[in-house]
């Protein structure tokens, strides 16, 4: 039966393929005595199939080191840690000892450990808790006999969409995309990790498509459009045909895209702009520096961290720097150091929060945890002698923050000389603007800094007050918002009237209609995904940098998001249309 499932667009592209449904989900376990006679089997039977978990999960390692690197496969060592965890092993013989059933004490005892994450379930704790469920699943199949696969076992050359309820990053890990075609998800919005990876990764995606897994049977042919946020399913002959054009449409825009990202950002009336790439992980940097970019405006750390039984040392924090930074040569490269709480840290010890986001984290956390800190500081400054390195910090709401950084940055500046290691003493150093507080106060933190990112996906989150993970709330979360826009427009007066720059990063940066906004704000830098080069220098190539202006004063005038964005639309498409006719770059569709 023929319907439309409709999501939130994530990546833009058409895929025309086979859902494959991943249902990776805790089988059933019934409640099993045992006699006393049979305990000591029944512990005997755990242990074993912790062994075989391990078994795999260091399979898994191997081809996730073998794929991707190093970083990403280190993401195991979590599901392996927990299996070593002695707590786990005592607490489940404990009630075997009771005479439960090896199955239903191991259950039992995972459901304990995943109820006390979940009541400290913010975004922040979402990996976490999927590394968890994936133990979970993996030793009760081991227990209850049932088939020892991959959780994304797609048949080779399969070109499939995968649907799935979320997509932890230990399931990510082990997309083979080869076979993996699309992604579509019944959770997550379009600030979600899965959809910034799907569109680092060049992948269509949808999200947000609730109770999908209920609708799909696995195979059924379906049409997935990441910027239409659709899924089809079963479509007629002729949508298929219609779909397969458009395939082949869009395979010719992406070369265009490609040429068009080498080309000046320069907009018909003169005005020159910087379009730099977002790089996630060291492996990104080889493909972000032929994209087109002027450099890195957000390298996210993060991935040093996440999933790790330890935390990295300098060395290893060094080389990755050192990576990217010799990537791009002598273009600029914008570090952002560890954007983590207590949560995410791979050392035990701190605090549980209700709120992470509104906690100890980022620039809190590192500040509270010099010794930790200094670490990755040294790390930068030695691999600032490669490139034109910059520091950038994250959350940061009071000059204090700022200045206490400084201070660690000249103590690990004098450990590096007296250790006799090259470094970069002069890193500039930048701060996010990211919550109100930052915007409104940034005329005092201007001047301790040397310039200044706006993250617009948390700035958008901190005004609004609305949860850029919440899929429920996906509507009410806008960067067009008149509140949002005002704060933005303060920020770059505040930078320009003191001669730094102004950057920004997020998904305000890669939307066509956002980059129409913040060139009429007087934003003349963005940081965005490095697929999103060519798109955001297109639009720049095809309006005039006046008529941004003039619908931007109409923007911050307004009174609703809804108003905003309406005039920005209709002043962008008659720039757009008055390109295409003047016979220079094709209108957006």
């Amino acid at each position: 039966m023929q319907s439309v499932l409709r999501g939130i667009p994530a990546s833009p592209g058409i895929v025309v393929g086979p859902v494959h449904l991943l249902r990776w989900e805790v089988p059933e376990v019934k409640h099993r005595l045992i006699d006393d006679s049979a305990i000591d089997a029944e512990i005997v039977r755990l242990h074993d199939a912790f062994e075989r978990a391990r078994d795999r999960l260091r399979l898994l390692r191997a081809r996730a080191e073998q794929q991707a690197g190093p970083e990403e496969a280190a993401i195991f060592d979590v599901q392996i840690s927990i299996l070593d965890d002695g707590e786990l092993s005592r607490s489940s013989e404990a009630l075997i000892r009771q005479n439960l059933g090896a199955e239903k004490a191991f259950d039992i005892i995972l459901l304990e450990w995943r109820q006390h994450f979940a009541r400290h379930s913010a975004p922040m704790l979402r990996e976490k808790v999927g590394d968890l469920m994936d133990v979970h699943i993996r030793v009760l199949s081991m227990l209850l006999d049932l088939p020892d696969h991959d959780p994304v076992d797609v048949p080779p050359g399969a070109h499939a969409i995968l649907v799935t309820h979320d997509l932890t990053p230990s399931l990510t890990m082990q997309l083979d995309r080869n076979c993996i075609a699309a992604i579509a998800t019944e959770a997550g919005t379009a600030t979600a990790h899965v959809a910034i990876l799907a569109r680092s990764l060049g992948l269509p995606a949808v999200v947000g498509l609730r109770n999908a897994l209920s609708f799909l049977v696995p195979g059924q042919i379906a049409i997935l459009d990441g910027a239409e946020g659709t899924l089809l399913i079963a479509p007629s002959e002729h949508e298929l045909e219609d779909a397969r054009l458009r395939v082949e449409q869009e395979a010719g825009r992406v070369g265009e895209m490609r040429e068009i990202a080498h080309s000046e950002a320069i907009t018909p009336d003169g005005v020159r702009m910087v379009i730099r790439a977002n790089v996630d992980i060291p492996e990104e940097a080889e493909m972000s520096a032929t994209s087109g970019a002027d450099g890195v405006g957000l390298m996210r750390t993060e991935f040093l961290v996440v999933g790790r039984a330890t935390m990295p040392d300098e060395e290893e924090q060094y080389k990755a720097y050192k990576k990217v930074i010799q990537a791009f040569g002598t273009r600029p490269v914008i570090i952002r150091t560890f954007d983590v709480g207590g949560d995410k840290l791979p050392v035990g010890g701190f605090p549980s929060e209700a709120n992470p986001f509104l906690g100890w984290r980022a620039i809190r956390m590192c500040l509270d945890e010099s010794e930790l800190f200094k670490v990755q500081l040294r790390a930068l400054l030695r691999a600032g002698v490669h490139g034109d390195l910059r520091i950038m910090l994250p959350l940061v709401v009071t000059v204090d923050e700022v200045r206490e950084t400084r201070q660690l940055i000249d103590e690990a500046v004098a450990e590096l000389a007296a250790r006799r290691i090259p470094f970069r003493a002069d890193v500039p150093l930048g701060v996010m603007v990211e919550t109100p507080a930052a915007a409104i106060a940034s005329d005092t933190l201007v001047r301790d800094v040397d310039f200044f990112s706006i993250g617009s996906n948390d700035l958008v989150q901190y005004t609004l007050a609305v949860d850029r993970g919440n899929a429920n709330l996906a509507p009410r979360f806008t960067p067009f918002h008149p509140a949002v826009l005002r704060l933005i427009a303060q920020v770059q007066a505040t930078g320009a009237a003191h001669g730094i720059d102004v950057c920004v990063c997020g998904e305000m940066g890669s939307q066509p209609l956002a980059v129409f906004a913040l060139m009429g704000l007087g934003i003349r830098q963005l940081s965005v995904a490095p697929r999103a080069v060519g798109e955001v220098k297109r639009v720049i190539r095809s309006v005039r940098m006046s008529a941004a202006q003039d619908a931007a004063q109409a923007a911050l005038a307004a009174s609703t998001a809804r108003e905003a964005e309406t005039l920005l639309r209709r002043r962008l498409r008659t720039e757009l249309d008055a390109a295409a006719q003047a016979g220079g770059l094709p209108a957006l569709s």
